[in-house]
């Protein structure tokens, strides 16, 4: 197998990882917190720790790479992705926002057959597929949870796998935790303003850490993601 092959499914199960135990931690505290607010402080404990980590790396010094059309059309995407997705988990068996979040790789592989010219063979297929099965076996979904929140979960995964397809559109040089940092913005920025429209609620020591938790899973994901792509 390619090495870069290699590098790319083993970073793409790790990101899966850590955005299944942030989808279970945000699930646990939506039964107490509006979804815009839940949003935001998830977001922002984000954004501090990756640019944190942009700061102790030194890549701020190259944040004019950033000044491609790609990245804020890819963070808008992320934006719409986790509005939806997220809607939709707080409604959902968890099982079964998984099982629909996680067909990601057959939209990509579509989109990139229509947009990047991608040759995709029966064995690649097959191999998806198979993948896709596998997690409904594990996750196995609950067929009462089929409802208006599961659609809504498509559209959420249908945004997931437009923002990978555009993170291959951004140029090389620019860091991957600049990408991941500026979509981590762009979401705690929209939900902010989302948060206008709903009415705050105090938030419990409890809660603030497991969104804390949840926020470091989050980051990590986000970097392994556009790593893997």
């Amino acid at each position: 197998m390619n090495p870069h092959n290699r590098r790319g499914i083993l970073t793409m199960m790790s990101a899966m990882l850590f955005f299944v135990t942030n989808d279970a931690l945000v699930k646990i505290v939506s039964s107490e917190l509006p979804t815009p607010q839940l949003i935001f402080v998830r977001g922002a404990f984000t954004t501090l720790l990756l640019l944190v980590l942009v700061v102790f790396t030194g890549q701020g010094a190259q944040w004019r790479t950033l000044r491609t059309r790609s990245i804020p059309i890819r963070a808008l995407l992320d934006s719409a992705a986790t509005f939806t997705y997220l809607t939709a988990l707080f409604h959902l068996p968890l099982g079964n926002a998984t099982a629909i979040n996680l067909a990601a790789p057959l939209f990509l592989t579509l989109l990139a057959i229509v947009f990047l010219h991608e040759r995709v063979g029966p064995f690649r297929w097959l191999m998806i597929v198979l993948g896709f099965a596998g997690v409904l076996l594990v996750v196995q979904p609950d067929a009462s949870g089929l409802n208006a929140y599961a659609w809504l979960c498509v559209v959420g995964t249908l945004f997931h796998a437009g923002r990978d397809l555009l993170t291959r559109l951004v140029p090389a040089h620019v860091p991957s935790l600049l990408i991941t940092l500026s979509t981590a913005a762009m979401v705690t920025l929209l939900a902010g303003l989302w948060t206008l429209t709903d009415t705050w609620l105090p938030v419990s020591s409890h809660n603030l850490l497991l969104l804390l938790g949840a926020s470091a899973c989050l980051a990590v994901a986000y970097q392994l993601l556009t790593l893997s792509m």
